[in-house]
């Protein structure tokens, strides 16, 4: 018995992070070391790959013509404006709930909160009426009511507006776990901290946000910075389910996570796939990485 306690008290470290690498070696490491050998390999998922060395990866830069026209320009666009968008919008309304009594502050909070989690069901009860390319439409039967538009408008299926309306809603479920922990980082700094700068000489909100907040919730912002880049570049299930195909029309709101499940798992070209998987993974990397740098302790 002394022995077991012995080798507890020794290894306890160990004992509570046994859970945790083991998750993660089975459903993030392994993964991505597959997912990186079978992108230098043709692989169907009935016969066994062969490989191919880097032709996935020269034809994704040479020859997917969908790609480098509208793949890339899409994702880019996208990650920029929805990324950056709704990390700002997190933090700005995280502090702006900070700022009322706990009774609102936690119904505000659950009411922004809660269409990260249910994104999916209100895409097609919510935004598929609001957006209907009938007269039934909420926007279209609003529009016709005022004459702004002669005839109903095809909005989900139109690629004029099929990527704006993505990034509506992305921007729109984007307030996740990220605002929840700026939120509580807010919360959670000493009040003598704000009273200690005004005796200094901050005298308005805006230092106080820059001086104060933001150098003390830094680990809460990295975490949303880095949940944000994951969440935005993995997104892929927006486009498909407001236009209700995939490819969507003319790619228009067509991103590289979609790309990726319309070679895996449509077509079944998994070596392409992976390859794809591969390139997006490379780009979520160098996206942490700048995070890292913006908001990573120095030392």
């Amino acid at each position: 018995m002394n022995k077991i306690k012995e080798f507890f008290n020794r290894y306890s470290h160990v004992v509570m992070l046994a859970p945790f690498v083991i998750c993660f070696t089975l459903f993030i490491i392994i993964p991505v070391i597959i997912a990186i050998g079978l992108s230098f390999t043709q692989y169907n998922a009935v016969t066994s790959p062969v490989f191919v060395g880097l032709k996935n990866y020269i034809n994704i830069f040479s020859q997917d013509i969908d790609f480098m026209r509208d793949i890339l320009p899409n994702t880019i666009e996208y990650a920029l404006i929805v990324g950056p968008g709704g990390y700002i919008l997190s933090f700005l309304l995280a502090w702006i709930l900070a700022q009322l009594t706990k009774g609102p502050r936690t119904m505000l909070a659950v009411i922004i909160y809660s269409p990260s989690i249910t994104a999916g069901v209100t895409v097609a009860v919510v935004w598929s009426v609001l957006f209907s390319g009938d007269r039934a439409g909420y926007l279209n039967s609003l529009l016709l009511r005022f004459g702004v538009i002669q005839s109903p408008q095809l909005w989900l299926t139109s690629p004029a507006y099929l990527m704006t309306i993505i990034i509506i809603v992305a921007l729109w479920s984007s307030m996740g776990v990220g605002f929840l922990a700026m939120l509580s980082g807010i919360l959670n700094v000493d009040p003598e901290m704000y009273e200690a700068a005004a005796i200094d000489g901050i005298h308005n909100r805006l230092q106080e946000v820059y001086y104060i907040t933001i150098p003390m919730i830094k680990p809460q912002m990295l975490f949303g910075a880095v949940m944000s880049i994951v969440n935005t570049f993995s997104s892929a299930g927006l486009g498909v389910q407001l236009s209700g195909s995939n490819p969507t029309p003319m790619n228009a709101g067509q991103l590289l996570a979609n790309h990726i499940d319309d070679y895996g798992f449509l077509r079944y070209e998994m070596g392409y796939a992976s390859a794809l998987s591969v390139v997006l993974l490379g780009i979520m990397w160098i996206f942490s990485k700048l995070a890292y740098r913006l908001f990573g302790e120095k030392d």
